[in-house]
């Protein structure tokens, strides 16, 4: 299927599901959906780094929150220009600001990735367990940071009041599910356009052998670094719509913990080598944690996580999709 014909059938599946959740006329579908949507783009956005190019990424949590608190940001500034602005540049200040939500949304994408870019540059000449760590320590040097950053709430968190309704979505919730909606069917597109173009090829090239592509004169510091902000902007865009849902944002709910092991587990629950895969693994995670908060408790959540990763670990170490190769292999043969 080319990619404007899938992409359509994309959106048609989109606004399919849209309007069945309208139909069915309880908001708590939307703000269900809308969780599990967002960890469709996070899922997407690690493996463009951790499964196309084989680095596993631990600091997915600090491009999260780069989205989230460049919201808070833009979002305070218009609360109060005349505290950021002179004089003579409020008026027009008050003409753009505040910023409208899919505005915010490209903005976090262009700091997440420019912030993708510098730490690509830093960190993807280690490899293995050492880039690892060195993702993982990023992600607590941005915490540290925004911690000791009043503007944006410091370790005392900062307040985003969403409108109650928006013309024609009505609840805001539906405003932001429809947004993390197109985003999540933006992020699949564009994954499954890069892993079917030379760039997804240069990708495989590393994952499989990166010495062996270099010596073949295969750029693998500009792919890398091109995986790195492609990954970092869709993690951050993911997080930017976060302090209007959430509506209260303190640190340790921006770098929790859940969206670093859940980055990496649905990916590997699903499959690693293919756009489809991480789309798979957090509909099934995802959808699993929300029905277990509402029936046991979050604090589960990392459990069922924990015990599902490894099982995928020793008997799928290629996901869902790699088992689905398997039999339809022994199939063919038989």
């Amino acid at each position: 299927m080319r990619t404007p014909l899938f992409t359509l059938v994309m959106l048609a599946v989109a606004a399919a599901l849209y309007l069945s959740f309208r139909f069915v006329g309880n908001d708590y579908l939307f703000f269900l959906g809308y969780v599990v949507l967002q960890y469709v783009v996070i899922a997407t956005a690690w493996n463009i780094l951790g499964g196309y190019c084989g680095y596993v990424n631990f600091g997915s949590a600090g491009f999260f929150a780069i989205g989230v608190y460049s919201t808070i940001f833009f979002y305070n500034i218009g609360q109060a220009p005349e505290e950021v602005f002179p004089e003579f540049l409020l008026t027009p200040m008050k003409w753009i600001f505040p910023l409208p939500l899919p505005v915010l949304i490209v903005l976090g994408g262009v700091f997440a990735g420019l912030i993708g870019l510098g730490m690509g540059y830093l960190t993807l000449r280690l490899r293995g367990v050492f880039f690892a760590i060195a993702t993982l320590a990023l992600a607590v040097v941005l915490e540290t940071f925004i911690v000791n950053w009043s503007f944006v709430g410091g370790s005392r968190g900062a307040y985003v009041i969403p409108p109650e309704n928006i013309p024609v979505f009505g609840p805001f919730i539906q405003y932001l599910f429809v947004l993390m909606l197109l985003l999540a069917v933006a992020s699949v597109v564009a994954a499954r356009l890069i892993e079917r173009s030379r760039l997804g090829i240069g990708f495989a090239t590393i994952r499989d052998d990166e010495l062996a592509a270099e010596t073949s004169g295969v750029p693998t510091l500009r792919l890398k670094l091109i995986a790195t902000v492609l990954s970092g902007a869709l993690f951050g865009m993911a997080g930017a719509p976060f302090p209007f849902y959430i509506g209260y944002v303190e640190p340790n709910s921006a770098f929790n913990l859940s969206y670093a092991v859940n980055a990496i587990a649905m990916p590997m629950i699903g499959g690693t080598t293919s756009w489809v895969g991480p789309m798979i693994g957090a509909l099934i995670l995802s959808t699993l944690q929300q029905v277990v908060t509402v029936t046991i408790s979050s604090a589960v959540n990392l459990l069922i996580t924990g015990l599902l990763l490894i099982g995928f670990v020793i008997l799928a170490p290629n996901g869902l999709i790699g088992l689905w190769h398997d039999w339809t292999g022994r199939r063919s043969k038989s």
